[in-house]
C-alpha cells in the first residue's frame, strides 16, 4: 500500500492542528490580550522545539545562527499581526488573507499568462473577502496583510536557516528568540490574574503551542521524507479552509457566502501556481515551510 495517501492525510491533519490551536488560543484574548497569547505560544513552542532539536554548541557560529535570529524576529511580527487580525476580523478571514504571502512569493517575477490569471483570481478573492461584507475592520485587514508579508519572509528565512543549521535547529532557535522578545508581553499579561485564571491561561497556552507548532512541525519533518515537495505545497492550500472551519466550530465565527467563494479562489490560485511552477521547471518546487500559527 502506498504511503502517499497516509502522508497527505497527515499534512491535512497538521493543517487542522495549526488552526485549531489558533482558535483555542483566541479564546483567552479577554484575559491576556493578543500579545499575551503570542507570548504564551512562543514560550511553549520554544520549549517543545528545543527539546526535539537539541542544538549542538559546535554548530552555533554567528554565520550559521544569523538567519535563525532574523527568522525569530519575523515570527514575532507575523504572530502579533495575525492574532491582532484574528481578534478584529476572525480566524478564517485573517488566515486566508495571510495566505497571500506564500502565494505572492510563488508568483513573484512571473509573467506567464496562467500565473497572471492566478494573481487575478487571488485579487478577486480579496475583493470578495473584504468587500462583500459591510463594516469590515480595515485595521484587521491591514494586520492580516502584514502577517502575509511576514509569512513570505518566514519562507525565505526558513530556507536559509535550514541550509546553515541541521534538522529543525534553526526553527528552534528562532522560536527561542521570539519567546525572549515577547516575554515582557507575557509578564504584563499574567500580572493580576487570579490563580484559577492563571492555570486556565497556562493550559490554553500549552495547547496552543503544542497544536500550532510542535505537532505540525513533527508531521512536516516525517512527511517531507516520503512526499514530493510539490504535493506538500499544494496541500498547504487547505490552511484557509481549515482556519474557516476552526473559527466556526471553536469560536462561532462564520464567513458569508461570497467570502467563502473568495477563500476558494485564493486557495485554487495557489494550487495552480505551485503546480504550474513545478511543471515549468521540470522538477519539484520547494515546499513553503508551515508558518507557526496558524502556524497558524
Amino acid at each position: 500500500m502506498s504511503r502517499e495517501p497516509i502522508a497527505a492525510a497527515a499534512v491535512v491533519g497538521g493543517a487542522a492542528s495549526v488552526q485549531v490551536g489558533a482558535a483555542i488560543g483566541a479564546t483567552i484574548f479577554p484575559l491576556v490580550g493578543t500579545g499575551g497569547v503570542v507570548a504564551l505560544r512562543q514560550a511553549f513552542a520554544a520549549v517543545a522545539l528545543l527539546a526535539v532539536a537539541r542544538p549542538r554548541r559546535r554548530d552555533l557560529t554567528w554565520r550559521s545562527v544569523r538567519p535563525a535570529l532574523l527568522l525569530g524576529l519575523v515570527l514575532v511580527s507575523m504572530n502579533l499581526a495575525l492574532y491582532g487580525a484574528v481578534e478584529r476580523i476572525g480566524l478564517g478571514l485573517a488566515v486566508t488573507l495571510e495566505f497571500l504571502g506564500p502565494l505572492a512569493l510563488a508568483l513573484a517575477g512571473s509573467r506567464r499568462r496562467l500565473d497572471l490569471l492566478c494573481a487575478a483570481m487571488a485579487g478577486l478573492g480579496v475583493v470578495l473577502l473584504t468587500g462583500s461584507v459591510p463594516g469590515i475592520d480595515p485595521v484587521g485587514v491591514l494586520l492580516a496583510l502584514v502577517a502575509a508579508a511576514s509569512w513570505a519572509a518566514y519562507i525565505v528565512l526558513s530556507r536559509r536557516a535550514g541550509r546553515t543549521l541541521p534538522g529543525v535547529q534553526g526553527t528552534a532557535l528562532a522560536s527561542l528568540l521570539a519567546a525572549v522578545v515577547t516575554s515582557p508581553l507575557l509578564v504584563v499579561a499574567i500580572v493580576g490574574l487570579a490563580p484559577d485564571e492563571l492555570l486556565h491561561v497556562a493550559v490554553i497556552g500549552l495547547a496552543t503551542g503544542i497544536l500550532s507548532s510542535a505537532i505540525p512541525y513533527s508531521i512536516d519533518l516525517l512527511v517531507l521524507r516520503r512526499m514530493p515537495q510539490q504535493l506538500f505545497s499544494v496541500l498547504q492550500s487547505v490552511q484557509p479552509a481549515a482556519a474557516a472551519l476552526a473559527g466556526l466550530v471553536v469560536l462561532g465565527q462564520a464567513l458569508a457566502a461570497w467570502q467563502l467563494v473568495g477563500l476558494g479562489l485564493i486557495s485554487l490560485g495557489n494550487v495552480i501556481a505551485v503546480s504550474r511552477r513545478t511543471g515549468a521547471a521540470g522538477a519539484p518546487a520547494p515546499a513553503p515551510p508551515r508558518r507557526p500559527i496558524a502556524d497558524t
